[in-house]
């Protein structure tokens, strides 16, 4: 079969396809024949950085998530043929992804899947609408009355947690720190122009979603109401961690902080994402497709930051 392997850094321009043996099933994994997949800023990383760590076993296919059909159900309870979504759970890192013709993938971290939704609106979903339910109303509690602000909305979590958040009823204000891509965040209520400090700019904030990250998360924080929580997910400021954090200093009184790790879906919850999406009639964000044969030009894309929405690649 085709497949992108990892042996070392690798930028978007050297990003080839090469033929690799197919893998062999055993028992508490699944076979998918890969129809689709979305692309990831964890993809990035893992390709430019992450990929010289010991841990990681090298040749390596990434990818950490997809949509396809069972081929060899391995004696579980999947049957041959049937529409799936995988995501997380060490894909693309701890074992081989999805940039392949097919990925071999452990049962618990692939979903049944009823949908109408096209091969290409089906990859789009897995991780971004996973990450977005999950910090959304596992971590952040969100309702209809809430005040919402999204911190670094301009990417596909971003304006999948404006879908979500809009359609549940919430006020939206989102931010850009880029002013051409303000009209990007029309869906929102208010789109704001991030300068690094909001603080005193936004007011009656009950719930921030933070997808700068720790770069920016202490004004984020005193953005917020008293009772109000923020969820830090993402890290698009560059800042991972924070050195010498004092939380008595750092969390304002009264201000809840959490955060969302998405490495454990569940069927419950695909299932409860789908139906949403069903019910609210939303579109998947897609910004733009390619071909397999293309993944050098969809891998430039991604590291280029250019595309508004979601890059899926279809088989």
């Amino acid at each position: 079969m085709k497949a992108v392997l990892l042996n070392g850094i690798t930028p978007a321009s050297e990003v080839t396809l090469s033929e690799v043996t197919m893998p062999e099933t055993m028992p508490g994994w699944v076979l998918i024949k890969v129809k689709a997949f979305g692309m990831n800023h964890s993809e990035q990383i893992l390709r430019l950085h992450e990929i010289e760590n010991d841990y990681i076993q090298k040749p390596l296919i990434p990818g950490i998530e997809c949509a396809g059909e069972v081929v060899q159900t391995s004696g579980s309870h999947f049957q041959k043929g049937q529409k799936v979504i995988a995501l997380m759970g060490g894909m693309g890192r701890s074992f081989n992804g999805s940039y392949a013709e097919y990925a071999l993938l452990p049962v618990h971290h692939v979903f049944a899947v009823n949908t109408s939704l096209s091969w290409k609106e089906l990859a789009a979903v897995p991780e971004t609408y996973f990450t977005a339910w999950g910090s959304l109303f596992e971590c952040l509690d969100i309702k209809k009355d809430d005040v919402l602000l999204i911190r670094g909305a301009t990417c596909t979590l971003g304006y999948v947690a404006i879908q979500i958040a809009k359609a549940i009823g919430c006020k939206v204000i989102a931010t850009t720190h880029r002013k051409s891509k303000l009209p990007l965040l029309a869906d929102a209520d208010e789109a704001v122009l991030d300068t690094g400090k909001l603080e005193g700019m936004v007011h009656g904030i009950t719930k921030a979603l933070e997808l700068v990250g720790p770069k920016t998360l202490h004004d984020t924080l005193c953005c917020i109401e008293k009772g109000g929580i923020a969820c830090n997910t993402g890290v698009l400021g560059g800042v991972y961690a924070l050195n010498g954090f004092d939380p008595v200093k750092f969390i304002p009184n009264g201000v809840y902080l959490t955060s969302f790790y998405s490495n454990w879906p569940s069927q419950k919850i695909i299932d409860e994402i789908f139906s949403f999406i069903k019910e609210h009639k939303l579109t998947p964000c897609i910004g733009a497709t390619f071909g397999f044969t293309n993944i050098k030009e969809a891998c430039m894309a991604l590291d280029n930051s250019g595309v508004n929405g979601k890059i899926v690649v279809e088989i």
